[in-house]
């Protein structure tokens, strides 16, 4: 009987509107997986990994459950045909002729993010290249992004580490999208705050308004038309926005992709560039990305003096005590980078100047809130309302802090580890960045005919850092 009323639960239980967001955002160009990479010494073996994967990933139920659409949007439902060895799976790499194993695992991985997950079962799956290099192991990891966001699954990740703490046994439901935003974010917020944003901007003041006392219910027609309407109104606040400069990288997006990374830099050197130039961390690596981004362009021929884009940045919206229960809970700030900025230090201090521009900023409440709605109505309308999102931005980009020392898995230590996001639309560029064991890593997945030789522009990231790592040192020092 116990399994019984399990199994009718499991049936019932709904996916939440932002996730259905997620789910329904899947394009030819751009699915919406995020795609991740550890490379491991020593090797590990293929019964390892999915003893592993059976003991501590299997423990959050969404692994277990696929995706059932429905008039409604989404259920989450318990795969009866549930078979490991479908999920978990052995990857042999054959490099062609003058192609180092690294550059093979770039392609393979570039090819898998272009490839959709099997809707049939859980919307997961992992490769293991169990012979790499030099004694080591490489896992490619594709998870849609209807299952989790990247907080969430940076909690994921520790806990089916050696020595992981495992998710709580009893999982409570999340919340629903507009009780958890209205409890955790809007109800606090003053009528003088309401105010403030209306007068900023009419559509992000009445969506607010409306977040703060959703209707109830949401399940006639009329009433998802008319939040339908509203979200018109709210993403004017969006469509305001100048458009971005143009560039190569802005442009129709194909089926293929390309995803490259870049050296290691010491963590303790862009910190000590931050302290000497009275930045944060995170100024600096932006200001690295932006300079990287030029300098790809002006090796390509065009001149990015005075240019700008726009990219799309996370900002999570959860506590982290609660990132075992997995959904996406973040919003999006639309970030100005100056590319055509030559001067490194100028650079720095504009980017930290925008960085100031957005802080204490709701748009991500926003961007959250236009997510849920869009997750109510048909896909043509979601993809219409999220294209502005696209258009207005050339890149999404993700700043992630990972574990000050190495995690070790099955034994072994794993070296690096690397993570690509999706794009939404037609943006095609993604930045990933992220400090894992003392060290910085940049990622790049992009779309193959807007940006031919993501390589080029990893490559521009160590020598942006250099120059302004050789800047620092020739300031005075003192006592202080």
């Amino acid at each position: 009987m116990q399994n019984k009323e399990t199994g009718l639960a499991a049936q019932l239980e709904r996916m939440s509107r932002v996730d259905t967001a997620w789910l329904r955002m899947d394009t030819e160009a751009n699915l919406m997986m995020i795609v991740g990479v550890w490379v491991m010494r020593p090797r590990l073996s293929l019964a390892a990994l999915r003893e592993r994967v059976e003991a501590r990933l299997l423990q959050y139920t969404r692994f277990r459950q696929k995706v059932v659409e429905d008039a409604l949007g989404a259920q989450w439902v318990e795969d009866e045909d549930f078979d490991i060895g479908r999920h978990v799976q052995a990857e042999i790499l054959l490099p062609l002729r003058g192609q180092s194993a690294e550059s093979a695992l770039q392609a393979r991985v570039g090819e898998l993010a272009a490839t959709p997950l099997d809707t049939a079962h859980p919307l997961w799956q992992i490769q293991l290249v169990e012979d790499y290099e030099d004694g080591a192991s490489a896992l490619i990891v594709r998870i849609h992004h209807c299952i989790a966001d990247g907080i969430a699954l940076i909690s994921v990740m520790l806990s089916i580490t050696d020595g992981g703490k495992a998710p709580p046994r009893r999982q409570q439901q999340p919340q629903d999208d507009h009780d958890w935003l209205s409890d955790a974010l809007l109800r606090p917020l003053s009528n003088a705050s309401i105010k403030a944003i209306r007068l900023a901007g009419a559509g992000a003041g009445l969506g607010l308004q409306t977040l703060v006392n959703p209707p109830d219910p949401l399940d006639g027609s009329l009433e998802v038309a008319r939040m339908g309407y509203q979200a018109v109104s709210d993403i004017a606040a969006f469509a305001l926005m100048p458009d971005d400069s143009h560039t190569s990288l802005k442009g129709k997006p194909g089926k293929r992709k390309q995803v490259a990374w870049a050296e290691l830099l010491p963590l303790d050197a862009v910190k000590a560039v931050g302290k000497g130039l009275g930045a944060s961390v995170n100024d600096v690596l932006l200001s690295c990305v932006a300079g990287a981004l030029g300098r790809y362009l002006s090796e390509r021929g065009e001149d990015p003096a005075g240019k700008e884009i726009r990219v799309m940045v996370p900002v999570n919206l959860r506590s982290q005590e609660k990132a075992h229960q997995l959904g996406n809970q973040f919003g999006l700030v639309p970030l100005v980078l100056p590319i055509g900025i030559a001067n490194p230090v100028e650079r720095l201090y504009a980017v930290k100047a925008r960085m100031q521009e957005l802080k204490g900023s709701f748009q991500p409440v926003l961007a959250f809130g236009l997510l849920s709605v869009a997750g109510l109505l048909i896909k043509p309308v979601q993809h219409a309302m999220l294209n502005v999102f696209a258009r207005k931005a050339t890149a999404v980009m993700t700043n992630v802090p990972g574990p000050a020392q190495p995690l070790k898995f099955c034994g072994s230590t794993v070296e690096r580890v690397m993570f690509w996001v999706p794009q939404s639309g037609d943006i095609g560029l993604g930045v990933s960045v992220l400090t894992y064991a003392g060290q910085v890593q940049f990622g790049l997945i992009a779309d193959a005919q807007l940006c031919p030789d993501p390589a080029a522009v990893v490559r521009g990231f160590a020598p942006e850092f250099n120059t302004l790592l050789t800047l620092t040192l020739m300031l005075p020092w003192g006592e202080d």
